[in-house]
C-alpha cells in the first residue's frame, strides 16, 4: 500500500467523514490521479467513473482498478471531461483540478458539473487555499489561482451553483511544511516550468517526488489514519483559518 503524504491524507481522513453520511451511488471524478478518492468511493459502495487526460495516469488508474473496472462498477475514461457528453452523477468529485483552468475554463467546469448533477445530488471540490501561499509548487502545476472562502463561492455562485459546506484543511501541517516542500519541489522540478500550461496540468496528476508525493515504506508506521487522527481532529478545529492552504467545498445547483 502506498505511503501518502500528510496533506493527502488529511483531506482523505475528512473527504471520507463527510461522504460517508451520503447513500451511495454514482459518481464521476475529474482528474483522479493515483486514485486515492476513486478507491475510497468504491470502498464506500459507489459505483462510477473517472476522466483524466494523460494516458500514463489512465493505465495506472487501469492497473489499480482491474477487479473493480471487470466488475463494471468502474470506467476509466481518457479525455477530456468537458467534451464528454452530458451525463447523470449523484456525486462530482475533483481534488487540485479547477485552479488548472482560465476564468473560461473555471466557469465551464462548475456549470458542467452543475448540469451533470442528479436531483439532489453534490458537486464535491478541493482546491488550493490561501492566495498568500502561492508558490513555486503552484507554477510548476500549471495552476491559474489559488482560492479564498469568498472567491470560491463566487465562482460557484455565478453558475447557478450554492455552496453548502466549506472549511479549510491540513492547517496547520501543510503551513509547517511550506518552505520544505517548495525547496524540494524547486529542486526536483523546476526544468517542468519550460512546458506549456496544459502539459503541466498532465503531469501533475501522478509526481514521483521522494518525500514529497513518495515516501519509504517504514513511515507508514507514522503515516497512517490512525496516527495522523489527532492531526484531523486539529484540521476541523482550524476549518475557519484563512491561512488553510486547502479548500474543501460542497455545493448543489440552485434549481435542482
Amino acid at each position: 500500500m502506498d505511503v501518502l503524504p500528510p496533506g493527502t491524507l488529511l483531506q482523505l481522513m475528512y473527504l471520507k467523514e463527510r461522504v460517508s453520511g451520503l447513500e451511495p451511488g454514482c459518481f464521476v471524478e475529474i482528474g483522479a490521479g493515483s486514485g486515492h478518492i476513486s478507491d475510497l468511493l468504491l470502498s464506500l459502495g459507489w459505483h462510477g467513473k473517472a476522466f483524466d487526460l494523460s494516458s500514463s495516469t489512465v493505465e495506472s488508474l487501469q492497473t489499480r482498478f482491474s477487479a473493480e473496472i471487470s466488475e463494471g462498477r468502474y470506467e476509466v475514461v481518457l479525455g477530456d471531461w468537458l467534451a464528454a457528453p452530458v451525463a447523470s452523477y449523484d456525486l462530482v468529485v475533483s481534488c487540485m483540478v479547477m485552479e488548472h483552468f482560465d476564468d473560461d475554463g473555471e466557469r465551464a467546469f462548475i456549470s458542467r458539473g452543475r448540469d451533470c448533477l442528479a436531483p439532489g445530488g453534490l458537486m464535491i471540490s478541493i482546491v488550493p487555499g490561501s492566495p498568500d501561499h502561492w508558490g513555486i509548487e503552484d507554477e510548476i502545476a500549471g495552476h491559474y489561482r489559488r482560492y479564498s472562502r469568498e472567491t470560491a463561492i463566487e465562482a460557484f455562485r455565478r453558475e447557478d451553483m450554492t455552496v453548502s459546506h466549506v472549511t479549510g484543511l491540513t492547517y496547520p501541517v501543510s503551513n509547517m511544511l511550506f518552505p520544505l516542500s517548495n525547496f524540494i519541489v524547486k529542486r526536483n522540478e523546476s526544468k517542468k516550468l519550460t512546458l506549456s500550461m496544459l502539459e503541466r496540468t498532465k503531469q501533475s496528476g501522478i509526481r514521483g517526488i521522494p518525500m514529497k508525493t513518495s515516501f519509504p515504506g517504514f513511515l507508514s508506521l507514522l503515516l497512517n489514519e490512525k496516527v495522523m487522527f489527532p492531526l484531523h481532529l486539529i484540521q476541523k478545529l482550524c476549518g475557519g483559518s484563512r491561512k488553510a492552504m486547502v479548500l474543501y467545498c460542497e455545493s448543489k445547483s440552485i434549481n435542482k
